[in-house]
């Protein structure tokens, strides 16, 4: 009887709530036209006092590198950000209480991304390591299902981690939403016993059958005959009984025996490899012929629930996780910038860092790579101040101050600035009585009005007395550094100009020959230029040596022989013997084909 009050008290709450308008909503206490809805603690109907925020700053001052933990996420949290306050050279990491790494551990840094772990989603997040200051960062929406703790890999000092979770408080009370069912989701559960069989059902079928048949009915409810009735399963929904209870609305009619829901293939697996899933498919067919039929033939409310099945679980092929470079290491010059280059294979939606011959059919990309940011250029002192250029009175000191880069060797004086030290300074060795010394003048005029010149000064040894000086010989100065007399000038560009080498040798030392020189435009940086004028252009080639040669007589080139004419008409003269007996003639034929010896 109890069972018989329990089924009747199911079905008039579960029709009640089916005789309700159509366009009313279901609550999250699965009842048509309540409006609760969770609140941020999962409490349905709740005020989000069920719950506690949980936060803090972790800023201790850590000395040694290497892990140390920060704080100590619960079991059950949700709402869980961990923040760097602004960033630095440290890195967050996450791990259970089992030892297992989940984000950056074994001194490995993961990329930013989506991990697992805890029984929830971890987001992440390291911003753009050159543009951005903020921190790197954890987030979840939980809840975990253990202890997680939170570590900080220590390389600089720690700028601060913000903390923040939420945790039921002691006053809540458990969630009440059904874990597989979301608000507004039609029910379709039905209260059928574990491990009766499919056949068992048919059997009582057939039973019930046969009574109708006879125009009799059963005296009470029972499991087997409320099997059509679209009642709670009761592991999946809470059991509360509305305030009033609606007399039960009449029994649908019952579908067509000769359908039933059957296994027809699978879903298509959602990866190609490293562990995805796929669902089976389940379609109305004849219990006989076992042909498709369309699903208003089956009992809707009987049609199983795909479960998930694991299918292409063998492992994806490795690949090079090519991680974000880190900071030039200089700010301006010529640095270096490093990345992390891990072997990874994706194995259940997990990337997971593997050993580095996995990937060796694949060109490893550079870990190392040269940066600059922006040219150097600054003032630099090369040189000590001087001693004074006067041993006695007024003089002055000096210094070397060049403008250096590491672009080129020195650039003009305004690539570094304004504010460029002083080369010169003013000293005083005290008052001047019969001492010796060089006295500069003026310095002249540059010599050219454009360009590189040169400018002049009178500098003559004196004797200083009190009120007098007297010029001596350069000689009694010899012991003292003369002061330059002579130095570069340069006034103003003077644009493009002509330049020529000197002449070279002349062609012929007489009879006429030529000499040439080269001749460039070249701009004030010494580069070609094509801005001279042509017809300033200085000439590149000029005759020279015009006047007559006159032979070279040598007392000892004479013939030796009488019939010398005939070695020079039979061409013997190139050689040596020939030439030697028959000098004089062999030296006249030469003069008259080349002019004289020695005019090349």
């Amino acid at each position: 009887m109890f069972v018989s009050y329990l089924i009747l008290t199911l079905l008039h709450v579960q029709t009640a709530v089916l005789a309700r308008p159509g366009g009313e909503s279901i609550g999250c206490d699965d009842y048509l036209g309540s409006d609760k809805v969770v609140d941020k603690c999962g409490v349905c109907g709740g005020d989000n006092t069920g719950c506690q925020v949980v936060s803090g700053v972790f800023k201790h001052a850590l000395t040694s590198l290497g892990y140390h933990r920060v704080v100590e996420i619960p079991q059950g949290a949700t709402k869980i950000n961990i923040t760097e306050m602004h960033k630095s050279n440290n890195y967050l990491a996450l791990r259970s209480r089992s030892g297992r790494s989940i984000i950056n551990g074994n001194w490995a840094i993961d990329r930013p991304g989506k991990y697992e772990g805890g029984g929830t989603m971890f987001t992440y997040k390291r911003p753009n390591e050159i543009s951005s200051t903020a921190g790197e960062s954890f987030l979840a929406e939980g809840p975990t299902n253990e202890i997680l703790d939170v570590y900080m890999i220590h390389q600089q000092p720690n700028p601060g981690v913000h903390y923040e979770y939420v945790i039921m408080g002691n006053n809540a009370i458990s969630p009440q939403v059904p874990p597989h069912r979301r608000p507004g989701e039609p029910f379709n559960g039905q209260l059928v016993p574990e491990g009766r069989s499919q056949q068992e059902g048919k059997e009582k079928e057939g039973d019930q059958e046969k009574a109708d048949e006879r125009g009799g009915a059963p005296e009470m409810f029972t499991l087997e005959s409320a099997q059509t009735f679209p009642v709670r399963q009761p592991d999946r929904f809470s059991l509360h009984r509305p305030d009033s209870v609606v007399p039960p609305a009449p029994q649908p009619p019952r579908q067509s025996r000769d359908h039933n829901w059957k296994q027809l293939g699978t879903t298509e697996c959602s990866t190609t490899c490293g562990k995805g899933s796929q669902y089976p498919i389940f379609r109305c067919v004849n219990r006989n012929t076992h042909e498709e039929v369309p699903e208003s033939y089956c009992d809707l409310t009987m049609k199983p629930t795909p479960e998930e099945e694991p299918c292409n679980i063998f492992p994806c092929p490795a690949f090079w996780d090519i991680g974000e470079w880190s900071e030039c290491s200089k700010t301006c010059g010529l640095g270096m910038q490093h990345r992390q280059v891990l072997c990874r294979q994706v194995y259940a939606n997990r990337s997971l860092t593997v050993q580095p011959y996995r990937c060796q059919h694949l060109e490893k990309p550079e870990t190392t790579s040269t940066c600059q940011l922006k040219i150097c250029s600054e003032w630099q002192i090369r040189t000590d101040w001087t001693s004074c250029s006067a041993e006695c009175g007024a003089g002055v000191r000096t210094r070397s101050v060049v403008c250096m880069t590491n672009h080129v060797s020195s650039l003009p004086l305004e690539g570094c600035g304004s504010n460029r030290p002083a080369e010169a300074t003013p000293c005083d060795n005290g008052p001047c009585t019969g001492k010796v010394e060089w006295f500069a003048g003026s310095w002249s005029q540059c010599s050219v009005e454009c360009g590189s010149g040169t400018q002049q000064r009178e500098v003559i040894c004196v004797r200083k007395n009190t009120d007098t000086f007297e010029v001596l010989d350069p000689y009694e100065c010899s012991f003292l550094e003369k002061p330059p007399s002579q130095q570069p000038c340069h006034l103003k560009p003077c644009g493009a100009k002509w330049f020529h080498t000197e002449w070279s040798m002349c062609s012929k030392t007489c009879q006429g020959g030529f000499r040439v020189r080269e001749v460039r435009c070249l701009a004030d940086d010494m580069t070609l230029s094509n801005l001279c004028d042509p017809q300033l252009k200085p000439e590149e080639k000029e005759s020279c040596n015009p006047q007559d040669c006159v032979p070279e007589v040598d007392e000892n080139c004479k013939d030796r022989y009488y019939n010398c004419n005939v070695v020079v008409q039979a061409r013997l003269c190139v050689y040596n013997y020939y030439k030697t007996a028959c000098c004089a003639s062999c030296t006249r034929v030469a003069n008259r084909h080349s002019g004289f010896p020695g005019s090349r």
